[in-house]
């Protein structure tokens, strides 16, 4: 799979970048959701994994506006927001799924595999 991460915390990032491309997958990583949009414009993606507390636009301004304007590619928010409305909040702005920090990738990349079957 062809995957965009967008994560600010560059660890985390990398990590989660250089753990999916061993999997096997294609990885783009930015951390803004300006960066992000100029990327879905340039490539196709399979899915995009998205942190919420972003710099600039958050994570979840960005999702209802890419959404609003038709992106249909599945979403999965990875953030530390672990509140029952912020889930709520999350899955109602256009998250397919919605996981808490910390995961780890083999979960991440089963989650990610199954958004692709749908």
């Amino acid at each position: 799979m062809r995957l965009l991460v967008v994560e600010d915390d560059r660890d985390l990032g990398d990590a989660l970048a250089l753990g999916l491309r061993q999997l096997g997958h294609a990885v783009d990583r930015f951390a803004t959701v300006a960066a992000a949009s100029a990327a879905l414009e340039q490539a196709p993606y399979d899915a995009m994994v998205l942190d919420l507390g972003l710099p600039g636009v958050d994570g979840m301004e960005g999702l209802r506006r890419w959404r609003a304007q038709g992106l249909t590619l599945p979403v999965l928010v990875l953030t530390a927001r672990d509140g029952v409305d912020d889930r709520i909040g999350g899955l109602d702005a256009g998250a397919d799924d919605y996981l808490i920090k910390p995961i780890s990738v083999d979960e991440l990349a089963a989650r990610l595999r199954a958004l692709a079957r749908r």
